[in-house]
């Protein structure tokens, strides 16, 4: 039985998607797998091929479109490529992809290729979703979403679940729980390598990019605009680093910075997941709807996390279930990513005075058929990242350092679940961290001034890394995804999307403060 889109039991199954979670809330639902409908043939697929990539890389074949029931005003379409490209005549994979056509086919610009991160989010459903992007986007631009190999239904890579729900929390504090982690990791790989086939080994970023720019060749255009939200804008930078004259407009939202190392990776983003935690008692402090107003947060925190390390504290709406240290953690990470920080106050509330129960009896274990579960994050990420530790020694010194700087959080979920997931791993990633080349045209920059998952920093990082042509548009506010949260961030992507016009220094929008859930 293969299990998609059942959503997280536990908070840590929430960290697994952290960079791809997807970008609205209407993209968490869309998790079925849905179908399209045909479009009016394209243009011959070797329109605008540049001579460079006919020499060095082999001509796409045909895209296959075909009816998709579940929404008409889409198409869906199948393309095989090399599953390694450096073999192209070897074992291939299916690639599917979703289009939204123009609204409005005398104004159209051209293609506007989206993916919305993770590792492990479908491209194809952000392509589907007609209330993400703002009308005129719609209205001008084919939106096209790739689900990348590896995801969502793009060969996916398929793992236990009884396996994957078995991941040690990753606030190791000992040697033994360090070696049996890296023993996990190994028996984890074994497992979804032996499920999915090559494409396990053949899932990393610069394969993606590839793929991108044989769709693009496939479709007979001869350049894209591109839109990345999360994970998906290391696949925008490393496509205009690869394909430069392929790329009209690049907006990357809420940034990686592949030339992070492990330090900085770890230490940028412990202190933004920290900071979001400051700005959630701030806001409590200042907004009457905050059910523990007049409360000393902090001293909250403490006494939860002491009584989960204890192992006495009980899930509030799962009794009798334990939250341990890293349901906690990661259940905070996952509150600030909206953020939701009224229901994560009730959720403080109920889980440090809970109501009686009825009764606290223990579930019995019910035997169930063996389900996998689509699982891509460890191996994208460890062919996408050099995160050496040095042994459980330099572990529990980065962990001890992160402490200091996130004494609440204690470590980015996001970034410390990418480090112990790669723990044990033989092969070296293929596509280690290094700096991006600056950019040859316009690039516009984007992320809030408070996510929890990309690093501020890392967006100041790569706008200086593409150089003078770049421009940071600051989110003052909260979240992960800005333009999924101010009308200001959307109004200037897609200023930038069709006109080719980055805002004016000191690009900036003002936080929208949050409401709670269920209020417009």
């Amino acid at each position: 039985m293969v299990r998609c889109g059942t959503g997280p039991r536990r908070a840590e199954m929430w960290v697994l998607r952290a960079i791809g979670r997807p970008v609205t809330a209407a993209i968490l639902t869309l998790t079925t797998l849905l179908g399209y409908a045909p479009q009016p043939a394209l243009a011959d697929r070797a329109v605008g091929v540049p001579p460079r990539i006919l020499r060095h890389e082999p001509v796409p074949g045909p895209i296959n479109w075909k009816p998709c029931p579940e929404d008409e005003r889409v198409q869906c379409g199948t393309m095989r490529v090399p599953v390694d490209w450096s073999a192209p005549l070897g074992p291939q994979i299916d690639l599917q992809l979703a289009r939204s056509p123009a609204g409005d086919a005398s104004a159209r610009i051209g293609t506007l290729m989206v993916n919305p991160g993770g590792p492990g989010v479908s491209a194809m459903n952000l392509a589907l979703d007609h209330e993400f992007f703002n009308p005129e986007v719609r209205r001008r631009f084919d939106i096209v979403g790739i689900d990348p190999r590896g995801v969502g239904r793009s060969a996916p890579i398929l793992c236990d679940q009884d396996l994957v729900d078995a991941k040690p929390p990753p606030l190791f504090t000992s040697e033994d729980e360090f070696k049996k982690a890296e023993d996990y990791n190994r028996r984890l790989a074994a497992d979804c390598s032996g499920r999915s086939g090559p494409v396990y080994d053949h899932a990393d970023t610069i394969s993606v990019v590839r793929d991108m720019e044989a769709v693009r060749i496939a479709l007979g255009v001869n350049e894209i605009s591109f839109y990345g939200a999360s994970y998906g804008t290391l696949i925008g930078q490393l496509y205009a680093e690869r394909y430069p004259d392929r790329i009209r407009a690049l907006a990357l939202d809420s940034v990686m910075d592949h030339s992070a190392g492990v330090d900085a990776f770890l230490n940028q983003t412990a202190e933004a997941v920290q900071a979001a935690f400051d700005q959630f008692v701030a806001w409590c402090g200042r907004d009457e709807k905050c059910v523990l107003r007049g409360q000393d947060l902090r001293v909250i925190w403490a006494d939860l996390m002491k009584r989960a390390t204890a192992g006495t504290l009980v899930d509030p709406y799962d009794p009798p279930s334990r939250i341990r240290p890293w349901d906690l953690i990661s259940a905070a990470f996952s509150a600030f990513y909206d953020p939701q920080w009224y229901s994560f106050a009730h959720y403080l509330k109920d889980a440090h005075d809970p109501a009686p129960t009825t009764s606290l009896l223990a579930r019995s274990a019910a035997p169930r058929l063996e389900e996998i579960t689509p699982h891509s994050f460890p191996a994208v990420i460890c062919q996408d990242w050099a995160l050496p530790m040095n042994g459980f020694t330099g572990y529990r010194d980065r962990l001890r350092a992160l402490a200091g700087k996130a004494p609440q959080m204690q470590a980015s979920p996001l970034a410390l679940t990418a480090v112990s997931g790669c723990l044990g791993r033989a092969a070296a990633p293929v596509n280690p961290q290094r700096p991006i080349p600056p950019a040859d045209s316009p690039v516009l920059v984007v992320n809030a001034r408070y996510d929890p998952a990309t690093a501020y920093p890392w967006a100041q990082q790569v706008t200086r890394q593409l150089g003078p042509s770049a421009r940071l548009l600051t989110y003052q506010g909260w979240g992960h995804v800005a333009y999924s949260h101010s009308k200001c961030v959307s109004a200037a992507v897609d200023r930038y999307l069709t006109d080719l016009s980055l805002p004016p220094e000191p690009a900036t929008c003002p936080a929208v403060e949050p409401k709670p859930f269920g209020v417009g």
